[in-house]
């Protein structure tokens, strides 16, 4: 059942007058595999003038991690919903960067005490369900990572998998035939739990496929989203710990991805220390406060486990464009073209959002080297 998703803005007027904005939404599966129920716009606006409007009336938007803290806390014991931390948090960081004059990012590195980022973030881009047109963009276009390819049904896995599998050899060869010289892309698939599904819930086996898909397609790095689903927190990691162990100890190309079960910070911590996958989705808008997003990448980074900033096509331009500051100034290991599953769209907004942003810290050291 597809219903359209909605989303509610939040703008903060600054004592110049400026209005900053930041957008709550939830993610396309609200309410699916431990994530906040869906989104209700006129429910989330009633407890935000309520509850939030007030505390961000006395915050020093200055101050972003002091202001975040205060402005998100609790309410009679229980967390505000995710969506809220989301958006309120993306507008006390643009206020903060308005304020001192700097970018987005330029807070964050401030913040967390990280150097300013030189390095370009890869981007992921997702083919939605028009698979090959959207693949044929991307490799056009020289997209770091893709197609995600939204495996997300038996008719599109195919029995024992072999559909999904010549998906993944088509994709493959599109590459060659349509890539410029040198583009050699990470191919990333979300299956949506139907490796499980489909093969059963038995780690060896899972792994097994895997190391098959992989071998299809020598000389590709292969990233595994969400290969099965466990049923709870606990069980994901105790499985995905064991799959990752396999395909280790085997030298596969394939990467396990985690997103389902996988939502909150102390989540990704968790599966991050057990290293139960190689790369974390950090899904912005489930992981609440976009402060906690990049806390999630540093949690990542200390113990070796790769970090993909994602979020949702049920996002907007604006939360977007703050997603691709954290993503940078944490220097993540790739990045999620969005808000939608059009390829283009999603892909100027993150892409041109880095660009300028790369641009302007450029400018920012050399002109620091100047003055030295």
């Amino acid at each position: 059942i597809r219903i359209p998703a909605s989303s509610l803005s939040i703008g903060l007027i600054l004592p110049d007058e400026t209005v900053v904005w930041g957008d709550m939404m939830n993610v396309q599966y609200s309410g699916a595999g431990g994530r906040d129920p869906v989104f209700e716009a006129a429910q989330i606006s009633d407890l935000t003038s309520r509850v939030v409007v007030p505390r961000l009336l006395d915050a020093d938007a200055s101050r972003y991690l002091d202001a975040c803290a205060t402005v998100l806390e609790p309410c009679e014991h229980k967390r505000l919903p995710l969506a809220i931390e989301y958006g309120v948090s993306q507008a006390l960081l643009r206020a903060a960067a308005h304020l001192q004059r700097t970018t987005m990012a330029e807070i964050i590195c401030s913040e967390f005490d990280l150097p300013l980022p030189t390095r370009r973030v890869p981007i992921y881009c997702q083919s939605g369900d028009a698979r090959e047109i959207n693949v044929d963009k991307m490799i056009l276009k020289a997209v770091d990572v893709l197609p995600h390819g939204l495996i997300n049904s038996r008719q599109k896995f195919g029995h024992c998998g072999q559909t999904f599998l010549d998906f993944v050899k088509w994709v493959a060869t599109r590459t060659r035939e349509l890539g410029r010289p040198g583009y050699h892309p990470v191919l990333h698939f979300d299956v949506y739990g139907w490796i499980g599904q489909e093969i059963g819930l038995e780690p060896q086996s899972i792994a097994d496929f895997i190391c098959k898909v992989a071998d299809t397609v020598p000389g590709f790095t292969i990233n595994i989203e969400s290969p099965a689903d466990f049923g709870s927190t606990r069980a994901q990691i105790e499985n995905y710990a064991k799959i990752v162990s396999i395909l280790d100890n085997r030298g596969s190309s394939a990467r396990i991805v985690v997103d389902e079960r996988c939502n909150t910070l102390e989540d990704i911590r968790l599966f991050a220390e057990a290293k139960a996958t190689h790369l974390v989705q950090i899904k912005t808008p489930d992981v609440g406060s976009i402060t906690d997003t990049a806390r999630a990448v540093l949690i990542c980074k200390q113990n070796g486990v790769g970090a993909y900033v994602g979020g949702s096509c049920t996002e907007t331009d604006l939360s977007a464009q703050a997603s691709v500051h954290v993503s940078v100034a944490t220097q993540a290991d790739m990045m999620l073209a969005k808000p939608g599953m059009g390829v283009d769209e999603a892909y100027s907004i993150v892409g041109n959002e880095q660009n300028r942003l790369l641009a302007m810290l450029n400018r920012r050291r050399v002109r620091a080297k100047n003055v030295g």
